[in-house]
């Protein structure tokens, strides 16, 4: 089977060779601690690891749906041990030079309406510059390639959360719901105008959305809310790519995922990524309680490669009914941190090899 033969087998439940070989990546401080644990010096970056590793490909194609022009990224202040920043989405952070940790958010660029007006001048859809100026050789080259081809799609709650920062948008659902409307409505129609090209012009095999909106107790906001606010606007964008053959339709969500997974289903979205087992969003569960509508990805609990061999064992055994069945593709449920030594990812990726057959 080819890559993308492959690819649709498995997340079709039809008879399959074996299941694709993907992980998610690392930590920033995963690859330099494991250079002075036996890594190759020159695998310096999470490409080079993929490649290193020997993982499967896989592609993606389309336009791009960020800020144009993004923010001037600038350092605002500086001490022995923090960096006081405005990034490029606009968020001023105070960010840790200590090692990898959730900045403390200072300010988001959209705080008021007049904010989200002006943050729109930086999403105009017939910017020429959304897509490359060899898109067309892009769209050849791609058609020959034996590997599958996602298309992003963004997000609704990721990017009003990415605008406002969750205690305000929080408020905003609960104290504004016609101006969270507004604000969503033009977010599904730029990605609807924005894409019309790519799916006029390709058959992609995944879409994806990114969300995290989600933590260990469950969503940020209620499922009377994902229903009201959020399902109609999916629905619109996976109806339209579906148009050009796509099926697959993939959120990233970290934390619980739970009381989500249905009304995701219900929005066209069928594809649950990374599935983090501590918070609850369990493979085995989800395959149980929703069945094979929805299929999944990720799924491997990252703390069984962090106490040892017989819990990476014992972690790939659980896992192996689920891959035998179909819909699910296993790696690591997040990026691999350091606490994770390198002899130990090396078991887990012989292991999984030998376990699910992965030649």
């Amino acid at each position: 089977m080819t890559h993308k033969e492959r690819w649709h087998a498995v997340m079709n439940y039809k008879p399959f060779d074996r299941v694709p070989h993907y992980e998610f990546g690392y930590w920033a401080e995963t690859i330099p601690l494991w250079q002075k644990q036996g890594l190759p010096k020159d695998v310096k970056n999470e490409w080079e690891a993929d490649r290193y590793f020997g993982f499967d490909p896989r592609g993606g194609l389309g336009p791009n749906l960020g800020m144009i022009p993004a923010f001037e990224h600038k350092v605002l202040e500086e001490t022995a041990t923090t960096v006081t920043v405005r990034d490029s989405s606009g968020v001023v952070s105070i960010q840790s030079k200590l090692g990898s940790s959730i900045p403390k958010f200072i300010e988001f660029p959209v705080k008021t309406r007049e904010d989200f007006l002006a943050i729109k001048e930086r999403y105009n859809a017939s910017d020429p510059t959304r897509y490359p100026a060899d898109w067309a050789r892009r769209v050849e080259d791609a058609k020959k390639l034996d590997y599958p081809v996602a298309i992003g799609l963004g997000g609704f709650y990721g990017w009003l959360r990415g605008w406002m920062g969750v205690e305000n948008v929080s408020i905003a659902f609960a104290s504004d719901p016609k101006w969270v409307h507004e604000m969503l409505d033009f977010i599904c129609e730029f990605i609807l105008t924005v894409i019309e090209r790519a799916v006029s012009d390709f058959s992609f095999d995944y879409g994806t959305f990114w969300e995290d909106m989600c933590y260990n107790k469950g969503p940020l906001i209620s499922p009377r809310m994902f229903r009201e606010f959020l399902v109609p606007r999916y629905k619109l964008i996976t109806d339209r790519v579906r148009k050009c053959g796509c099926e697959i339709f993939l959120v990233d969500c970290d934390g619980n995922i739970l009381e989500l997974v249905d009304l995701w289903y219900e929005g066209g979205v069928n594809c649950m990524f990374p599935c983090e087992v501590f918070p609850g969003s369990d493979p085995v569960v989800i395959r149980k309680r929703f069945g094979k509508k929805v299929r999944m990805i990720g799924g491997v609990d990252k703390h069984a490669l962090i106490k040892g061999k017989k819990a990476i064992d014992a972690e790939l055994a659980r896992l192996l009914p689920l891959v035998k069945e179909g819909g699910f593709i296993p790696h690591v449920d997040h990026r691999v941190p350091p606490d994770v030594t390198y002899e130990n990812y090396l078991y887990y990726l012989e292991r999984k090899k030998e376990v699910f057959g992965i030649a």
